[in-house]
C-alpha cells in the first residue's frame, strides 16, 4: 500500500493569489504593514510564514507565539473573502481530476495532503475548486507542525491511527511543486515526485533529484505509473 501525499497551492491548484492577499489583509489590520513583494510564501507553512515575517519586522518569538493564533484566525476569515472574490479565480491544475480518479480506483494506493496550509484553509481552497476535502483520506497540514519536513511523521502516524496502515517511509510518495515538497519527507526514506506548476521549472526541480518531474500532472498514465513505481525516474 502506497501513501500519496499532494501539495496544494502550486501542485493542485492555483489560488490566484488568495492565501498571499488574506495573509498581508491581516497583518495590515493587525500591525500595519505587508510582506514584502520580495518575499516568497512558496514551500512554507502557514506559521513559518507567519514568524518569518514578523521577525522580520523585530518581533521575537515569544511575541510571535501570543499573537499567532489571533493573526492565523483573521487570515482565515480574510480567506474565504478572498476566495469569493470575482476578480480572481482559483482553478485546478490540468489533470489533477483524472489523476485523483485512476489512483481513487486503485486498491494500493491511499490519497492524502502533504501541505503547509492550515487545515481549514487547505479546505477552503480545495473547495474553491470544486475537490471535496474529503477525497484526501489522510492529511499533513502546516497547523500541525511550523516545519514541513515533520509533515511526513505526521501523515504516516495518521494512516496507522485511522486506517490501521503501518505505511513505510519507502511507500510514501509526496507530490509537489517545490524543492522543500522534493526534500521534507528524506527523513522518512519516502520518494517525491516533482511538478512544475508552480514557480520552479523542471530543471529546477529535477537539480533537488526528485524520483521523477512532470510539467503538469496531465499525463495520468504516465504520473500514476511513477508513483506506483512502474517507472524509473521518468521526466515529462
Amino acid at each position: 500500500m502506497r501513501l500519496v501525499l499532494f501539495d496544494i497551492d502550486g501542485t493542485l491548484l492555483s489560488a490566484a493569489g488568495s492565501g498571499r492577499r488574506a495573509i498581508n489583509a491581516a497583518f495590515h489590520e493587525l500591525f500595519g504593514w505587508i510582506a514584502p513583494a520580495d518575499y516568497w510564501f512558496d514551500g512554507k507553512t502557514d506559521r513559518q510564514i507567519v514568524r518569518e515575517l514578523m521577525r522580520s519586522e523585530g518581533h521575537d518569538d515569544a511575541a510571535i507565539d501570543g499573537r499567532m493564533d489571533a493573526l492565523l484566525a483573521r487570515y482565515l476569515q480574510c480567506l474565504q473573502l478572498e476566495l469569493r472574490d470575482p476578480g480572481y479565480r482559483p482553478r485546478l491544475y490540468p489533470g489533477v481530476a483524472d489523476l485523483l480518479d485512476a489512483l481513487e480506483a486503485r486498491g494500493d494506493v491511499v490519497v492524502g495532503l502533504l501541505t503547509g496550509n492550515v487545515e481549514p484553509g487547505a479546505h477552503a481552497k480545495l473547495t474553491a475548486v470544486g475537490l471535496d476535502p474529503a477525497r484526501f483520506v489522510i492529511g499533513a497540514f502546516g497547523s500541525d507542525h511550523e516545519s514541513r519536513p515533520e509533515l511526513p511523521h505526521v501523515a504516516q502516524r495518521r494512516a496507522r491511527e485511522l486506517l490501521g496502515l503501518d505505511v513505510s517511509g519507502s511507500a510514501i510518495v509526496v507530490i509537489g511543486d517545490t524543492p522543500a515538497d522534493i526534500a521534507c519527507g528524506r527523513g522518512i526514506g519516502a520518494r517525491a515526485i516533482g511538478v512544475a506548476t508552480g514557480r520552479y521549472s523542471t530543471a529546477e526541480l529535477e537539480a533537488h533529484s526528485p524520483s521523477a518531474v512532470f510539467e503538469d500532472l496531465a499525463a495520468t498514465e504516465r504520473v500514476v505509473a511513477a508513483i506506483v513505481g512502474d517507472t524509473g525516474g521518468s521526466h515529462a
